[in-house]
């Protein structure tokens, strides 16, 4: 059975934080692409994920077009997840991977290092704090993060193994294609993009969240609009002995950006603690 929940009323609040949201991803694309032609494209390196593997296509037929190579490998991927994920995080995921398109066409191909592995470091650095911005603003930069998130969802596969091995099949087919002296910077930048994005964002790909608020009934129905179940647990202040309520969800790295907004939109003073979750047994998503 479908729970019919109310829209999100539009208010000049919702409307300035939608508009940070996108601010953020579209300089999220901007460092994503500058990562691209400024240091790994000029070496032909690559970053992994999607750029990774239209980077390939590219160095083996012709470099200008890696910027519409990126986009066509993008859209199916895109389309799939707007059925299968979600509309908001789709559509800011559409308008980063739309945007670093954009970008890739526009900035020129500069070589700004000729030691490819100070290109790799570097390139790689810059990628990670576009990835970890649109993260943290609730979209992604498209790609494999995103058929990571679809393959989770279906089976309750760690992201970070799903991403590793699609990683992974990008760089050997640079190897073969290639060199495998480019395949092995483009591990190094790999490495150095992931712990990038784990700084910025967060490192563990399950989390459970406790919420203690004295608004549960509005706070109770604002959760149920994400993904995951809540539960409802009434608590007592240790110091003040007044009364609380404890709500306890569990939800992933990618999800929770929505879900500090979630809180923050209902109670701004609501005290939350954020764990990892090293694994869950029973039923994690909520049936549809």
């Amino acid at each position: 059975m479908h729970t019919r929940h109310p829209e999100i009323p539009i208010t000049f609040e919702n409307l300035t934080k939608t508009a940070r949201e996108v601010a953020v991803v579209v300089i999220s694309a901007l460092l994503v692409a500058t990562g691209l032609k400024l240091f790994l494209i000029p070496h032909q390196l690559l970053s992994g994920g999607v750029a990774g593997a239209a980077s390939v296509i590219g160095y083996l037929t012709d470099p200008k077009y890696i910027s519409l190579i990126y986009f066509g490998i993008n859209l199916p991927i895109l389309l799939w997840g707007l059925v299968a994920v979600g509309k908001k995080y789709i559509f800011l995921s559409m308008l980063c991977v739309a945007c670093t398109t954009w970008f890739l066409t526009i900035i020129p191909q500069v070589k700004v290092t000729k030691d490819p592995i100070l290109a790799s470091i570097f390139g790689g650095v810059i990628i990670a704090g576009g990835i970890g911005f649109s993260l943290r603003a609730g979209g992604s930069s498209g790609g494999f993060d995103i058929l990571g998130s679809i393959i989770t969802r279906k089976r309750d596969v760690p992201m970070g193994t799903v991403l590793f091995i699609m990683d992974g099949l990008v760089i050997l087919t640079l190897g073969f294609m290639k060199s495998w002296d480019s395949a092995l910077y483009a591990m190094l930048c790999t490495f150095v993009k992931s712990r990038v994005v784990d700084m910025i964002h967060i490192r563990h790909v399950k989390l459970t969240c406790f919420i203690v608020t004295k608004r549960k009934e509005e706070m109770v129905e604002r959760l149920n609009r994400l993904p995951h179940g809540v539960t409802v647990v009434n608590a007592e202040g240790g110091y003040s002995h007044e009364g609380n309520t404890m709500l306890m969800t569990v939800t992933t790295r990618y999800e929770l950006s929505e879900l500090r907004k979630a809180v923050i939109s209902v109670d701004p003073s609501a005290f939350v603690n954020v764990l990892e979750t090293v694994e869950i047994l029973g039923r994690f998503r909520r049936l549809a």
